[in-house]
């Protein structure tokens, strides 16, 4: 395969991917990340370990349409002829046209157990306060196809993990994205080894 990643923030999971790759667990090259932050620190990690980064934000093509906007990402994936797309804590809706030509071929990690504590405002610590307030005793994360709805797409791995009494989100966050940096190169490899089929 030839990866993408695409990260909007601090990159922990970009990072846990590159390094399972230097260790040889993960084998597809990584040659590109796109971001909508050109200030997140994902950029930092990848200009360090020789990956490519491409800006594509709103905010530097506010005028163009949604088939023109989407036609920046396609242009950027087939220079760099990317067959799949990792979201590790990417902010923003995949635009449609991308979401078509790469069909079973966009995963994306959630800090939570699909389909519970999924869709539209739970991302990051915002899953985590939202469980601790319900009170569910188990937590954990899920690795999912992506499609045109917010974590909507078929899972391919979960990983459940205790919620204690003690716990709040900023605790249960730091747990569970210990398992995200475990499981989520796992997931690649067992990916690139036909174990977990995707296409």
């Amino acid at each position: 395969m030839r990866i993408c990643v695409f990260a909007s923030g601090g990159g922990s999971n970009f990072k846990a991917i590159l390094k399972a790759k230097s260790k040889g667990f993960i084998t597809s090259g990584i040659p590109l990340l796109i971001t909508n932050n050109s200030n997140c620190f994902a950029t930092v990690i990848a200009r360090k370990n020789g990956v490519s980064v491409v800006h594509i934000s709103r905010s530097i093509y506010p005028e163009l349409n949604e088939f023109d906007y989407a036609n920046i990402f396609l242009k950027a994936l087939d220079d760099y002829k990317i067959d799949t797309i990792i979201l590790a804590g990417y902010m923003k809706m995949i635009e449609k046209p991308v979401i078509e030509k790469f069909r079973n071929r966009i995963l994306n990690i959630h800090p939570a157990l699909l389909p519970s504590f999924g869709g539209k405002g739970y991302y990051g610590l915002n899953v985590h306060k939202a469980v601790i307030e319900k009170g569910v005793k188990i937590s954990g994360l899920t690795i999912h196809l992506v499609n045109e709805n917010y974590d909507e797409g078929r899972i391919l791995f979960q990983k459940a993990v205790k919620v204690k009494e003690n716990d709040n989100e900023y605790t249960l966050q730091k747990r569970i994205l210990k398992y995200e940096h475990k499981c989520y190169p796992i997931v690649i490899g067992l990916i690139e080894k036909n174990i977990i089929k995707i296409g």
